[in-house]
């Protein structure tokens, strides 16, 4: 498959008064055309920075891209100017973020929000931006398009205001979409309701999704490929059926224990014990070490090795390292 997208070593960092923060620490992956990644882990894990960083929107300063590449199309995103980012962002790439009402502008019209980017970036008439708003519109399941144009966002509800956010980042056309926690403020019904909206529109457009998030059930429901994120780093990356079924690191697991499952009934959720590391001043070796029931010495003090289970699924774990597997069997027969 022709990828679509691919990020490199990618290092982002604040600089505060406190010191610096290492916020993404050297991720890599790429995005194939028409495919949706998920990109899960904790809050503060760095998910939401790599989905800004992609879209170059990290406030320089405190903010930079330290080290790395975005490349987009063969486009190296991380050397171009603001004006040739602005060519780009809503058109070629969009992004969907956390809140939908802080997303919108409350002064006006949903209308005027959605045909602003046509105009800006298609150069085309008044009437033919509201036709295309109200087709998108449609297209994302908003009753009567030619009536809600007038109205406002604080005349909408959570989920509708979720759909507009979502065809103000398709209305351009784009060959990416970020979506960045798209149903945390939703209710169960609209969830369902929106990631099946995603379904659709990928079938309609074609388009390659990022979808950034830390609900393993809207993970299952849309994901092809899913990258696990811990304290800056993605430590497992793999098919949704690699992930669920052949789960490799600690961390993973952990994520997937603590989640209720429907198959299991009276059994007990095991919460991940302990918090993530400092970013300030990460740990040298694997980041989940403190956190880990199978760490061994070597973990605290070097950063394991990838180890490639498959083709698409690798895993940062010294426990799936060849050696490791070799002492534990030496000493298992002692």
């Amino acid at each position: 498959m022709d990828k679509i997208l691919e990020v490199k070593d990618l290092h982002v960092t604040f600089s505060t008064y406190g010191g610096t923060v290492k916020a993404v620490r050297g991720v890599n992956f790429y995005l194939n055309k028409g495919e949706t990644l998920a990109i899960v882990g904790e809050s503060g894990c760095g998910k939401s920075v790599t989905s800004n960083a992609i879209m170059r929107l990290i406030p320089e300063p405190p903010g930079k891209i330290s080290n790395g590449s975005i490349i987009f199309k063969n486009k190296e995103l991380t050397t171009l100017s603001e004006k040739e980012m602005r060519s780009i962002r809503g058109v070629d790439i969009s992004m969907i973020f956390q809140d939908p009402m802080t997303a919108l502008n409350p002064t006006l019209t949903i209308g005027t929000q959605l045909m602003e980017g046509l105009q800006q970036h298609q150069q085309i008439t008044g009437d033919q931006a509201k036709s295309k708003a109200i087709e998108m519109m449609n297209l994302v399941g908003i009753p009567n398009p030619a009536e809600r144009l007038k109205q406002y966002p604080h005349q909408f509800s959570g989920g509708m205001r979720q759909r507009i956010v979502i065809a103000m980042a398709l209305i351009c056309k784009p060959e990416l979409l970020i979506a960045d926690e798209p149903t945390t403020a939703l209710d169960v019904t609209i969830q369902a309701q929106i990631l099946e909206l995603f379904n659709e529109i990928q079938e309609v457009t074609g388009v390659s999704i990022i979808l950034i998030t830390h609900d393993l059930g809207v993970v299952a429901k849309i994901a092809d490929r899913i990258a696990v994120m811990y304290a800056g780093k993605i430590i497992e990356v793999g098919t949704k059926r690699e992930i669920f079924y052949q789960t490799q690191h600690p961390y993973t697991k952990g994520l997937l224990h603590s989640v209720p499952r429907l198959d299991l009934q009276g059994e007990k959720l095991t919460p991940i014990d302990g918090t993530p590391p400092d970013l300030f001043s990460p740990p040298q070796g694997c980041p989940f070490t403190a956190r880990c029931p199978l760490a061994m010495e070597v973990c605290d003090k070097v950063y394991p090795v990838t180890t490639e289970r498959s083709d698409s699924h690798k895993v940062d774990c010294w426990m799936q390292d060849d050696r490791a597997k070799q002492l534990l069997a030496t000493s298992a027969e002692k």
